[in-house]
Parts: structure tokens; sequence; C-alpha cells
């Protein structure tokens, strides 16, 4: 059995200050004996426009952000998944939004790119339109880790069940989702898709959110939480930061999908 642990910010343009506070929450998880650790979409740097982004983006293997996800998971010799970072394309016009995982040597040995990318105009009036400066991946990504195969993917993927089953496909048993739900779709829709994704694939959900109100004026929904495969809520965090930590046992996912193989029964 290990602890897994999804830690909830909320981050605004300030790379520094927010490494800081991200920093104080991974000491905080790995005190509380967490052994795999998430962190939120955008968690270094959380700007006001879109373009803005471009400001705080490096070089894929390079950079004050990714020295500081190595240093930290080496430091605690904990796995962490770095949320997501703004990393350069390859024609540098755009970003990647990165979700790099770190084994506990400091290494990086994964990367997600985020496929879907949120592109809405709410009812409220709220518009947000990241393709303007985030170019989409293309990989599906499942990695070998001590707690299992994990499966990577970023808050918008969560809409999108196809993706998760890819990943089941290649044997993922749990699930990170770094994200950053606005409150009005996160009210309405976060912890149904959250459960949703967990039961339908009888895995693990870590989900980490940004939580509160922002610098730059954006709310969003916050309830990080971590979910088991029967669908059970086992921690979560409402709003503000903190760190959400819960036992993860592999065994769990092995009996559930024992004695409920809906996976094998699958049809389409």
């Amino acid at each position: 059995m290990s602890k897994v642990a999804a830690i909830q910010m909320a981050s605004g343009p300030n790379v520094g200050a927010n490494l800081i506070e991200a920093g104080r929450l991974v000491d905080q998880a790995a005190k509380a004996g967490a052994k795999l650790i998430v962190l939120p979409e955008n968690f270094a740097c959380f700007p006001a426009r879109e373009a803005e982004r471009l400001a705080c983006a490096e070089d894929f293997g390079t950079g004050q952000v990714q020295d500081f996800l190595s240093a930290r998971a080496k430091k605690h010799q904990v796995w962490i998944v770095g949320g997501t970072i703004a990393i350069w394309s390859e024609t540098r016009d755009k970003v990647r939004a990165a979700s790099l995982l770190y084994n506990d040597k400091g290494e990086c040995v994964a990367r997600y790119d985020k496929i879907h990318l949120f592109d809405v105009a709410l009812e409220n009036g709220e518009q947000y339109n990241e393709s303007a400066a985030i170019e989409a991946g293309k990989d599906v990504v499942v990695v070998d880790t001590p707690f299992g195969r994990l499966g990577m993917s970023v808050c918008y993927d969560i809409r999108f069940p196809e993706l998760y089953r890819k990943m089941l496909d290649q044997g993922a048993e749990l699930f990170s989702i770094p994200a950053a739900f606005t409150e009005i779709t996160g009210k309405a829709h976060w912890e149904t898709l959250v459960r949703a994704r967990a039961i339908e694939n009888l895995g693990f959900v870590i989900a980490a959110g940004q939580g509160g109100y922002h610098i730059n004026g954006r709310e969003t929904h916050g309830d990080s939480m971590i979910v088991s495969p029967w669908g059970k809520v086992l921690d979560r965090l409402a709003r503000g930061s903190g760190v959400v930590v819960a036992d993860y046992e592999r065994e769990r996912l092995v009996r559930a999908r024992r004695s409920l193989p809906s996976i094998d029964h699958r049809r389409i």
C-alpha cells in the first residue's frame, strides 16, 4: 500500500511565488507519506490571457520550473506529476501544455501534451481560447510506475471518455488529471466526470485542481479529490491551497476488476 496526493493551488502569473507555494505543498504531501504527488494545471504560471502564457514557456529539458520539479522529486524520493507547464512547440509560435512525470531520482520519465483544448464561450459570458497560444498534443501516454500503469490526462480531456478507453487499452490502472476547471463548469460537472472516469475504467483517479480566486480575476472550482475504482471519494479539498492524501492499494483495483468484469464485457 502506498499513499498518493493531489495538490490544490490558486496560482497567479508570478512563477517564483507559485513555485514557493508549490514547494511548500509538495513538502507537506511528502511529509504525510505520499509517494506519488500530482500538481494542478498551470501550477507554476496562471496567466491572465493566453498570449501571456508564452512568457512562461521553457524548452523541454531545461528551465526553472522543470528544475524545481526534478529537485523536489529527488529531495523527497517521490514521483511527481508536474501538473502542466508551457513547453515551446517546434515552431515556437505556440506552446504545448505539457504534463511531465518525474521519478524518485528526479528524472523526467514521461511527457503528456494536452490533446483537447478549451475553446468555449460559456453562457455567463466567460470565454476561453486555449488554441490561441497552445498547440494540441496527439499522443496517448501510459507509463509504468511503482504504483501501476499511469495514464496521463489534463483538465478538459476529462470530457472525452474515449481517451481514457485508449489508456485503458494500454493497461492504465490509475489516472492523473491536473486541472483548472472554471467555477461554473466545475460546479455542474467536475465531481460527476471524475467519478465516472474512475468507475467506467475501474481505476484510481488523482484529480488535482486549481481552486479559488486568482490575481487575474478568474475563479476556479477546486474540489481536488482522489477516487477509488469503485467511485468512492477517498479524500477531497473544496477550496484554497492544500493537499489531499489517500491510501493507494492496487489490490483494491484488482479485486474490483475481478468482481465486476465490465472491462472484459465490452462489445464496442
